[in-house]
């Protein structure tokens, strides 16, 4: 094999727009501390206007209107009362402006009143009894906000096609899916019985959304309605439409649980070219997928991968796809050693969400790392899987070059603050080092299964994720957790040899910290467990020869320093 050429070479252009290629938000990265407004505070936390009802299905309704850039919608929301009122309740639903209810009937017989204070909006409701479901129908129209740089910037996305024709979609992770419809827009309350999306579109164009078709119907007006169902729970900001010429293939994968439809919507001029590249890309993803994470969360709601006219989104069960039908992200290589140019980014990371960020959704956006750090390292498994472990080694060193380590990645809580974009790729390097640290692939393997078993279509807190696997693990990784996600620093791993003993501590990081450092040198394993006060172990010079900054780094996210000169 050929000597890999370094990374860091080549891919600080690269990294510029590759960093922040996926749309964490449109929201600002936010440093612990920051200031907030009243705003973040009522679109972050859970209020009392939140907590006394559970949704457990929304019924959403849109017609978008191309010309005028106009939705016309309703959303029937229907909730399971977690505490009794008295009838002086308010319920906090979230529409940003310039969208306006116009009408809120509650039980399909009343007529509710209903405030506004920005873009929160808060309705009267009657008496309530714990327990029992209700529902209100949420009527709304007006001008809609437009996205302006998709995904990156959210909102609904009022595009063409390279034909002209009209392109419709929305992008609203983080910025938030009451950007186009009212809900509870907060991330820790999926609606337990799914959602269904009916939309009424121009009948030249078609209709695509998450999950299966329940009906097509001609409306005799030059309209035609779509509406899609899904049985799942679902984040707000995965609900998605998308309307084009589009056409559709599928096919039957012999997944893990059994048969799982799929189906690719993809625009007429792309069909032929989709047939031969789309397929061998998903049963890749699956593959590998299935194999590290466990089965596809969804086999009953299938599968999709859909054309968009933006780089691509995880929208559960409808993945948006905007590659250009290349290989790498648009072309491009984010690892520097040419092992990302041979499959296709957005197929196998957007894929990846659907365990990481759609099966375990995190409470707080401040979390996102769970969906972002653990989605981005299946791109280095999914290298691993099909290409072999030095190549799953070397891109996972390879995109380290994007970290930036100016921003924790956790920000603050209840605030609707998303951390560093270093989530990504920093992220998945925390997860590297861990996985060399346990030693055992097999063991980390059911450690991956099992966090998408054990937390199956729930919502999750960082914690939960990591006393998880520190217990999975019979390692208290806690301290390891909190160098990564809570600081900037980079641990420093000292090491001295002298006379056949090598020494070695930890510096530069969190107090407790005690990562373990596992190497294979050769044929021979080497395992220390390094903490801030000097060891030595007598080491057989054959390990000592192979050991150093090349063998550590390229395995665990450290520096290293041979007699107090620190080097990668």
């Amino acid at each position: 094999m050929s000597v890999p050429f370094k990374p860091q070479l080549i891919l600080p252009a690269i990294f510029i727009a590759f960093t922040f290629l996926l749309p964490i938000s449109a929201v600002q990265a936010q440093t612990p501390g920051a200031s907030y407004t009243h705003a973040d505070t009522l679109r972050g936390s859970l209020t009392p206007e939140r907590t006394w009802w559970d949704v457990q299905r929304y019924e959403l309704s849109v017609k978008p209107d191309f010309n005028t850039k106009n939705l016309l919608g309703s959303n029937k929301i229907l909730y399971k009362v977690l505490k009794a009122n008295d009838g002086k309740a308010r319920m906090q639903i979230d529409l940003a402006a310039p969208l306006i209810i116009d009408s809120v009937i509650y039980n399909d017989r009343k007529d509710l009143k209903f405030s506004k204070e920005g873009t929160v909006w808060y309705i009267e409701v009657p008496a309530q009894q714990r327990g029992k479901t209700n529902n209100v129908n949420i009527h709304y129209h007006g001008k809609v906000h437009e996205a302006i740089r998709p995904p990156w910037d959210g909102g609904f996305i009022f595009g063409l096609d390279s034909l002209r024709r009209p392109w419709m979609t929305v992008a609203c992770q983080g910025l938030g899916a009451s950007i186009w419809y009212p809900n509870k827009d907060h991330q820790s309350d999926e609606p337990d019985q799914g959602a269904s999306l009916t939309m009424t579109v121009p009948d030249s164009l078609t209709a695509v959304a998450n999950g299966r078709l329940e009906y097509k119907r001609d409306n005799g007006n030059g309209t035609t309605s779509y509406k899609y169902n899904v049985v799942s729970p679902i984040s707000n900001y995965c609900i998605i439409p998308y309307i084009g010429k589009y056409v559709n293939f599928k096919e039957v994968y012999p997944g893990e649980k059994g048969a799982l439809d799929v189906n690719y919507w993809v625009l007429d001029y792309n069909l032929e070219k989709a047939k031969t590249y789309m397929p061998d890309q998903v049963h890749k993803m699956f593959k590998s997928m299935e194999h590290w994470f466990g089965p596809y969360p969804f086999y009953r709601d299938g599968y999709q991968l859909i054309d968009a006219s933006h780089t691509g989104m995880e929208h559960q069960s409808a993945v948006s796809y905007g590659n250009k039908y290349k290989f790498g992200y648009l072309g491009r290589d984010a690892s520097g050693y040419g092992w990302g140019l041979k499959w296709d980014f957005i197929i196998i990371h957007e894929s990846g969400h659907e365990w990481f960020g759609n099966n375990i959704t995190t409470n707080d956006l401040a979390d996102m790392w769970v969906h972002e750090g653990f989605t981005n390292y299946s791109e280095t498994l999914f290298v691993d899987y099909h290409f072999g472990t030095q190549a799953g080694n070397e891109y996972n060193y390879g995109i380290r070059t994007g970290i930036k380590n100016n921003k924790p990645i956790i920000p603050d809580y209840h605030v609707n603050a998303q951390g560093s974009g270093d989530m990504y790729p920093k992220g998945g390097n925390l997860i590297h080092s861990i996985r060399h640290s346990i030693n055992n692939d097999e063991l980390f393997r059911q450690i991956l299964r099992g966090l998408n078993k054990e937390f199956y279509h729930k919502t999750v807190t960082t914690g939960e994720v990591e006393r998880y696997i520190s217990k999975k693990a019979s390692f208290d990784y806690s301290k390891v957790f909190d160098q990564y996600l809570r600081t900037v620093q980079i641990p420093v791993l000292e090491y001295k040899i002298t006379d056949g003993q090598l020494s070695y501590r930890y510096t530069d990081c969190v107090k407790g910290f005690n990562l373990p450092i596992s190497l294979k040198i050769g044929s021979e394993n080497l395992k220390l467990n390094p903490t801030e006060n000097w060891q030595s172990s007598k080491v057989k010079p054959t390990l000592l020869q192979g050991f150093g900054a090349e063998a550590v780094s390229r395995m665990y996210y450290v520096k290293v320093s041979k007699d107090q000169a620190a080097v990668w």
